[in-house]
C-alpha cells in the first residue's frame, strides 16, 4: 500500500507536523510505502500564481494517482485550516482524491476550533472526490509539547492517534479489497448475437 502524507503548516517544525510525523512512523512500521510532502516543497510563487505546471505539483499529482490514501495535517487559524494548504488543494485536479481514504489531523490553540475540520476542510476534500474521509484527530496545543525537538503527546492524544491510524489501515484494506474485486470483473465487449431463424 502507498500513502501520501501532507503537512499543511507554513511553519516547520509545528504541532500539526509532529502529529503527521508520528503517523508516518507508525505506517512505516507496518511496511507501508509513505511519500511525505510539506508546503515547503512548493515554491511560494507557484502557489501564489497558481502555476499548474509546477514540477512539484505535477509530481504530487502523479503520486496521488497511485496512492491508496492520504493523511493531511493542518493547524487551525482563525477557525479554518491553513490558507497555504487551501491554495495547494485548489491546484490539484478535480478528482485528485478519487478512490482515496483520507485521514485529517489538526492542531489548534483551543478546543473551540475542533469543528473547523468538519466545516472547513472536509468540504474541500469532498470536492476532490475523496472516497472516504475519516473522523480524524484534533489536538489542542497543550497536548503537544516540545514539538521543536522531540514531540511529546498526552496519553489521551496518543491513544486517539493510534485509534485513528488503526481505522485508517482498516479503511485502506477495505479499499484494496474493493479495487481488487473491480479489477477481477470480466470486461464486457460489444458482441453481435445471431439469432437463428
Amino acid at each position: 500500500m502507498r500513502v501520501i502524507t501532507l503537512a499543511g503548516s507554513p511553519r516547520f517544525p509545528s504541532r500539526s507536523s509532529a502529529l503527521l510525523e508520528y503517523a508516518r512512523k507508525q505506517l512505516r512500521k507496518r511496511d507501508i510505502e509513505v511519500y511525505h510532502w510539506h508546503l515547503q516543497n512548493f515554491a511560494p510563487e507557484d502557489l501564489l500564481y497558481a502555476r499548474f505546471d509546477s514540477p512539484a505539483l505535477q509530481t504530487l499529482t502523479e503520486q496521488l494517482a497511485t496512492a491508496d490514501g492520504i493523511i493531511i495535517a493542518t493547524p487551525i487559524y482563525k477557525a479554518s485550516f491553513s490558507g497555504a494548504l487551501k491554495t495547494l488543494l485548489d491546484l490539484l485536479p478535480e478528482r485528485a482524491l478519487d478512490n482515496k481514504v483520507v485521514l485529517p489531523l489538526a492542531s489548534g490553540g483551543t478546543i473551540a476550533h475542533m469543528l473547523a475540520v468538519d466545516y472547513a476542510l472536509k468540504p474541500v476534500l469532498n470536492a476532490l472526490k475523496a472516497q472516504e474521509i475519516l473522523q480524524g484527530v484534533f489536538a489542542n496545543d497543550s497536548q503537544v509539547t516540545d514539538y521543536q525537538h522531540k514531540p511529546q503527546f498526552t496519553p489521551d492524544l496518543k491513544q486517539r492517534l493510534d485509534d485513528s491510524l488503526h481505522l485508517f489501515l482498516q479503511a485502506l484494506q477495505r479499499r484494496n479489497i474493493k479495487v481488487t474485486a473491480l479489477l477481477a470483473q470480466p470486461v464486457l465487449t460489444n458482441t453481435t448475437v445471431k439469432i437463428a431463424s
